[in-house]
């Protein structure tokens, strides 16, 4: 309970303030976008690499990691099948299934690790499988409906190679996988550049919500229902029927899966709906909404399997 309250309070400080730099204009109009901008060329990339440069990849070899996997499949799966038979197009769709399925485990699943699982590291898995497996290939998806189909061939194959957040998480991994150590005047400022990222991405959101209208009044009211309810209910239902049912996890490991499916959609999504332009307000209302509910479904699960 305490790591719960604990990493959304700190989230909703962050994002407050955000929100009153925005009304205050402190930034100017344009601050939201260098916001957004800096988070997602510089510090999210430089984050992501000297987070998986020192990850230990076995981690990700587990049956924690298929649970994950296939949950996050079968919520992002449901959301692009209901996009594609209303025609929601490729982009906006594909932001409404990343807020379906990408769980916030990094500003937010760390702490909630640490207090109501006991282990930091219990994340690792996800956080992993999220930034090697589904960023790069969301983002390379996103990059080609904004105009990347109109290059040759072989600049679209190496799309992934094109995006910042993609080349730091590959770059990364490559390091892990290497053995190498990164020297210290070059891994400090990297972690330096890096610690901005989630700050930036909250504050960005925070100035999002100047002006912005109440959830679910504007035209994005079924995409954001489908993704909040996908993210909040249907994930950790599937990752608990998998667990339990398919892999026979019991006890704590059952506890670590359904708990991680259930935190809410990351706010780095918004980062990436903001970069292309697509899918903004979804992105916002999914992310906004999924938050305050996890509240109640991560005590509930806690309360039930713990």
């Amino acid at each position: 309970m305490q790591g719960v309250l604990s990493g959304f309070a700190v989230i909703a400080v962050v994002i407050g303030v955000g929100y009153l730099i925005g009304r205050r204009g402190y930034l100017g109009d344009g601050g939201r976008e260098v916001l957004t901008r800096l988070a997602f060329h510089v510090a999210s990339p430089a984050l992501l690499f000297t987070t998986l440069a020192q990850a230990d990849l076995s981690v990700i070899f587990s049956d924690r990691l298929l649970v994950t996997a296939m949950s996050t499949a079968a919520a992002a799966g449901v959301f692009v099948a209901v996009g594609a038979a209303r025609g929601w197009g490729v982009g906006r769709t594909t932001i409404g299934a990343l807020c379906s399925s990408y769980v916030n485990s990094g500003n937010l699943g760390i702490p909630i690790a640490v207090y109501v699982l006991g282990d930091a590291s219990l994340v690792a898995p996800v956080l992993l499988f999220q930034l090697v497996g589904v960023t790069p290939v969301a983002l390379t998806v996103l990059d080609l409906a904004s105009g990347g189909a109109k290059r040759p061939l072989w600049q679209r194959l190496l799309t992934p190679l094109r995006n910042p957040i993609a080349l730091g998480s590959l770059a990364g991994v490559a390091v892990s996988a290497s053995g190498l150590a990164v020297p210290g005047p070059l891994m400090d400022p990297l972690t330096l550049i890096g610690n901005m990222s989630v700050p930036a991405v909250l504050l960005a959101f925070g100035i999002s919500l100047r002006g912005s209208t109440l959830p679910l009044r504007g035209a994005e009211r079924a995409p954001v229902l489908l993704a909040v309810a996908l993210k909040s209910v249907f994930q950790p239902l599937v990752a608990w029927a998998l667990a339990a049912g398919v892999f026979g996890l019991r006890g704590a490991l059952l506890l670590d899966v359904v708990v991680t499916s259930a935190l809410p959609a990351a706010q780095n999504l918004f980062t990436y709906a903001s970069s292309y332009r697509v899918g903004e307000v979804l992105a916002r209302e999914a992310i906004l909404l999924s938050t305050v509910l996890a509240v109640p479904v991560l005590v509930g699960v806690a309360a039930v399997l713990g």
